[in-house]
């Protein structure tokens, strides 16, 4: 007789011991600690050299996404500013130009990391500086490439990059370069290469020599291709996200994301409103243009869609983002007023994408970027000191303290270290 009731002292034995439901305090409180002890990193944020120097740097709360300060009211641990070359012509006067641009930039983020700020950030080129770097105490810097045009002809450039810190590149960006198709060429199916160009097979070679990390965010379809079939080691998407989320070409289709789970790299999703919900996007900004537009009018500015931006000489793009900056800032708290009654992009869309990825090729291959400074920003995560809304996201959707962790940053340094490793490997044997 005993034995018959054995089965339901059990049932009530475990249902005792199911864990109740966090209540918000409880979340909220459980995702400051994850994101207090993790290594959160941001793979894109775009600088401007005239933000890097002893009057006017990143230690001060300037009016853009990316500033110390900011980094550390969000738990921002590790920025990649980018070497960002806009595509120009393809011949001597062009490369020695965006050669030029390219070298400005390493100086700058070298000028805040060793002689501006070096007690508060450092430069990173490996996983071991990360950590290290992290467990003083300090903000970490790394440095992305985007775009291969400032490497013109010479394929020595890329030693030269490296050797300035660079750790991953993009070999084209909105326009087709000397090195491999952009993704823009989808619009009109208009390609210069057909994919890579002899000299953008070289480059991949001389990226894996010397373990610096292949960008496909910016490269056809057909580009990327033939990069994974060359390539000895893992790529990334440096800030792209799901194209079947977002049907925009600046996003990775099913079968690029299945690419890149076979080569074991990461895709780092960004957030950039019209990537992650285009139709929500500008639903959005038809509503906010007219505030926009009266600010703007009222300032005698005259805005201008971001891909016209890019392609304007750097003198000229650095003038257009400080104006439209402060236009933004002039019009923030009517917009601030719409996005609270309004339906903006914001983080549970971007962490839409993050899921997606993580069901479709699995939580090592997925991180985290946001494209600061350079257009990206959603509702919740519109710059660095609003970084841990991402973290409260993740938690509330059941990810778990590893998993975050991975996310964040962990599968990104491994990506690097097997690059590395792969470089290592090269150089013995030759």
């Amino acid at each position: 007789m005993k034995n018959l009731y054995l089965p339901v002292l059990v049932f009530f034995l475990v249902l005792g011991c199911k864990e109740k439901p966090l209540t918000e305090e409880e979340i909220v409180a459980k995702a400051k600690e994850i994101h207090q002890k993790v290594i959160t990193i941001d793979t894109h944020c775009d600088i401007n050299v005239k933000n890097f120097t002893d009057s006017l740097n990143y230690t001060q709360d300037l009016d853009t996404q990316i500033t110390l300060p900011k980094m550390n009211e969000g738990g921002l641990d590790v920025a990649w500013f980018i070497v960002y070359t806009g595509q120009d012509s393809l011949n001597p006067s062009g490369y020695e130009k965006a050669y030029n641009n390219a070298i400005s930039k390493f100086e700058a983020i070298h000028r805040l990391t060793e002689i501006i700020a070096p007690d508060k950030i450092e430069l990173a080129y490996n996983s071991d500086d990360v950590r290290r770097i992290h467990d003083a105490g300090k903000k970490v810097a790394m440095i992305g490439i985007e775009n291969g045009y400032p490497v013109g002809m010479d394929i020595s450039n890329v030693k030269k990059f490296y050797d300035l810190g660079g750790r991953y590149m993009s070999l084209s960006h909105q326009g087709h370069s000397q090195l491999c198709d952009s993704n823009t060429g989808e619009e009109n199916d208009e390609w210069l290469h057909n994919g890579l160009s002899e000299l953008g097979r070289e480059v991949v070679s001389e990226m894996n020599k010397y373990g610096m990390m292949i960008d496909v965010s910016h490269p056809s379809k057909e580009s990327m291709k033939q990069m994974i079939e060359l390539t000895k080691a893992p790529i990334i998407a440096s800030h792209s996200s799901s194209r079947a989320l977002c049907n925009h070409s600046r996003n990775l289709d099913d079968e690029q994301l299945m690419w890149l789970k076979e080569n074991g790299g990461v895709v780092q999703t960004v957030a950039f409103s019209s990537y992650v919900n285009t139709e929500k996007h500008e639903a959005f900004q038809e509503q906010a243009k007219a505030i926009y537009d009266d600010v703007a009018k009222e300032m005698n500015f005259t805005t201008v869609g971001w891909d016209s931006v890019r392609k304007m000489p750097d003198s000229m793009r650095n003038a257009y983002v400080d104006k439209y900056m402060a236009m933004r800032k002039a019009a923030s708290d009517k917009v601030e007023a719409l996005k609270a009654s309004g339906d903006p992009v914001d983080v549970s869309d971007f962490v839409d994408h993050i899921d997606y990825l993580v069901n479709k090729i699995g939580i090592k291959h997925v991180g985290i970027s946001s494209d600061f400074d350079g257009g990206g920003g959603i509702y919740g995560w519109n710059d660095a000191s609003e970084t841990f809304n991402v973290t409260l996201e993740l938690v509330k959707r059941g990810y778990t303290e590893k998993e975050i962790a991975m996310l964040w940053g962990e599968n990104l340094l491994r990506v690097l270290d097997e690059v590395q490793a792969v470089a290592k490997q090269l150089q013995q044997q030759s």
